[in-house]
Formats: C-alpha cells, sequence, structure tokens
C-alpha cells in the first residue's frame, strides 16, 4: 500500500498530493501573531480552512486561544483528535444536529455555540435538560453586521433574542459573534477598512446594548484574514477568527496582497503531451476547486485550465520551457478550505523532504 513517510522526499510523492512549505507556513503563522498579539485580543483560527488538530495545536502553541469550526461533525473530528477548545460558528438546527451536539457537550464542556433564534435555541436547552448534563453550554449571540447570511438583526431583535437565551437554564450567554464574510475579498483596502469598520460599530454597539439590558457579555468575536488587522482596532472587540492566513489562496492574494505567502500547492503530474505548448496535469476538480476561479501554476508562465474531474490542461507562450510527459508542477488553489477538504494528507515539508504529514481530521464533515 502507497504509504509516504517522513523523510520522504516531495519528488517522490505520488500525485496529486497536498504539500505545505513549513518554512513559508511558519512564517505567515509568525506573521500574524506578531501583528495581531500585542493587541491584546485573544485569536481563535478558524480551522475550516485547515481541518487539522495537529494544525490547530501548532497555532495555540504561537499564541493562539482555541479555534473555530463550522458545524457539529467538525467539531467532532476535530475533538476526536485531540483539540477540544473549538467555538461551532455555525447555527445548529434540526433534531440529529441538536442530539450530535449534546453527545459532543457531554464530552468535551469545552464547546461553544453560536444561536441566532429563539427556535434554536429552545431546542438546544430542551435536549440538555432531557439528557442529563447538569453544566450549561457557552453561547454567543449570532449577529448580522452585513453579510445577510446568518445572525439576528442588530437592535431590539438581538436583545430579545439574549433575553430568550438568558431564560434558558441550560444555556450560558457569554458574547457575540459578527462575521463580514462578505467583506474578506474586497480589492480596495481603503473600502474594506471602512466598511469593516462600519460593521464593527454594529457588533460592538449590539454588544453594549446587551451589557446595558443586564447581560453579561465577555467575548466579541469577529473577524477573517481579511479584515483581522481592522477588526483589531475597535475598543469592544476581544477576539478574531482568521483562518486562511496560514495556506493563502489566489482570491486571498489578489485581494490583500502579499502579506502572507502562499505556502500550501497541489503537486501534480504531467501525463499527457497535447500539443507544441500544451499538456495535461493529473489534477481536475477533484483535487482543486473553482468556485474562487482557476488555481494557478507556481510558475504562472504556464495557464492552468479544466479538464474534468481528473485532469487540468496547462500552456505557455512560445519561448516559454516546454513541459514534458513525467514533469512536476505545483498548483496553487483558488479557494483554499474546499481545496483541503479534497484531501487526505498534508506532507509538510523543509527544502523537499517530508518533515512531517498532517491528516485532514475533517475532511468532508459538513453536518
Amino acid at each position: 500500500m502507497y504509504s509516504p513517510q517522513v523523510g520522504t522526499l516531495v519528488s517522490d510523492l505520488d500525485t496529486p498530493s497536498m504539500i505545505v512549505d513549513l518554512d513559508l507556513a511558519e512564517a505567515n503563522l509568525k506573521k500574524l501573531m506578531d501583528q495581531l498579539l500585542p493587541t491584546g485580543l485573544n485569536i481563535r483560527p478558524h480551522l475550516k480552512t485547515t481541518k487539522s488538530a495537529i494544525v490547530a495545536k501548532k497555532m495555540v502553541q504561537a499564541g493562539a486561544k482555541g479555534g473555530c469550526v463550522a458545524k457539529v461533525s467538525e467539531a467532532e473530528a476535530i475533538a476526536a483528535a485531540g483539540f477540544h477548545d473549538l467555538l461551532i460558528t455555525c447555527e445548529i438546527v434540526g433534531p440529529a444536529k441538536v442530539k450530535r451536539l449534546v453527545e459532543l457537550f457531554r464530552k468535551h464542556r469545552s464547546i461553544r455555540i453560536v444561536v441566532d433564534s429563539h427556535v434554536g435555541a429552545t431546542a438546544i436547552n430542551n435536549a440538555l435538560s432531557a439528557s442529563g448534563i447538569k453544566d450549561p453550554i457557552n453561547v454567543l449571540i449570532d449577529l448580522d453586521v452585513g453579510l445577510h447570511r446568518t445572525g439576528v438583526k442588530p437592535g431590539d431583535p438581538a436583545v430579545a433574542l439574549a433575553s430568550h437565551v438568558a431564560g434558558l437554564e441550560h444555556l450560558k450567554l457569554i458574547g457575540v459573534q459578527g462575521y463580514e464574510g462578505h467583506l474578506q475579498h474586497l480589492h480596495d483596502k481603503e473600502d474594506r477598512k471602512t466598511q469593516c469598520l462600519e460593521s464593527m460599530a454594529v457588533l460592538t454597539g449590539t454588544a453594549d446594548s446587551l451589557r446595558n439590558a443586564g447581560h453579561n457579555i465577555e467575548v466579541v468575536t469577529t473577524g477573517g484574514t481579511g479584515t483581522a488587522e481592522f477588526c483589531a482596532t475597535v475598543p469592544g472587540v476581544t477576539e478574531l477568527q482568521p483562518g486562511s492566513f496560514i495556506f493563502m489562496d489566489t482570491d486571498y492574494r489578489n485581494a490583500v496582497g502579499s502579506f502572507y505567502t502562499n505556502s500550501l500547492t497541489i503537486l501534480s503530474t504531467v501525463v499527457s503531451k497535447q500539443g507544441d505548448r500544451a499538456v495535461t496535469i493529473d489534477s481536475g476538480l477533484k483535487s482543486l476547486t473553482t468556485d474562487s476561479g482557476l488555481a494557478e501554476c507556481k510558475d504562472r508562465r504556464y495557464d492552468y485550465g479544466v479538464l474534468g474531474d481528473e485532469h487540468g490542461s496547462l500552456i505557455w507562450e512560445a519561448g516559454t520551457p516546454d513541459l514534458e510527459v513525467g514533469d512536476r508542477v505545483e498548483m496553487v488553489p483558488s479557494h483554499i478550505d474546499p481545496t483541503v477538504n479534497l484531501h487526505d494528507f498534508y506532507y509538510a515539508h523543509r527544502k523537499g523532504v517530508v518533515e512531517e504529514i498532517w491528516p485532514v481530521d475533517s475532511r468532508g464533515k459538513v453536518q
């Protein structure tokens, strides 16, 4: 059975393989921590990017406090792999999902959740009541700060929901979450900053309104790779949730520039020659996602195209060195999160030698 080991040369890996340049990834992590730790805010990286308990632990060692996941199933997988300090950032709705949450909380009391409706909060409270678990689960009000995806509206609706949650015996209100996801990839930095500060005013203003209503709001969590630096300047914000920064992708690079470096690539092989300046590689839709545009070859002289599930194309201009069957290329994903979700392992290398192998613990965990 194919089973690469630590010490394997990257050049000997089968393809497609997801590889991480450790020097670049560690530099990205250091840049983030150097920028944000001096603010005194907690950094709770979003693990929907890395989907790895090992990477989560590395980020905590660098100064992070806990992590975020999107779904209950992600929390199950990451907790089972040994990392438990998790905030589930998506609403948990439906009997099956609520039951799974209760069983997860039975094992790991550090789990935090968000709610944005009376119905959702009540269902979780009732399930916890029936479970016999005495400890309340820590809850944040999810606030719509402009994305219009999830979250209760600011103002009276948020105050009413907080009062409802506060009256539920098995839920403990500790804060508010507001994710300005609609701003992460705005290319104009000043526009991104201005709109982010507007969203932060909604978030921190709501937190103050909840405090004025008598609620103990300790956590105000927000931010992503494209906005964390702006969120960190806002009084009242306590926690930041960047995720993609450690690996990056072309979408974020095009938006926020080269402060962080693309440290993750998909190692691919040229499998067929299709013309004087055209070849086919073994990375298609099952290896690289296209929702944020096409991936790019690390050597940008070669232009990528999709040829189906298993294949992609590379073409180039005259005068560029030809690619031949058997050559290796590295592809830079356009959207890191769903690309990682297509692979089982990271092969983390330093100067071309595999130093660590990380399982993608929560691959496929979408429930």
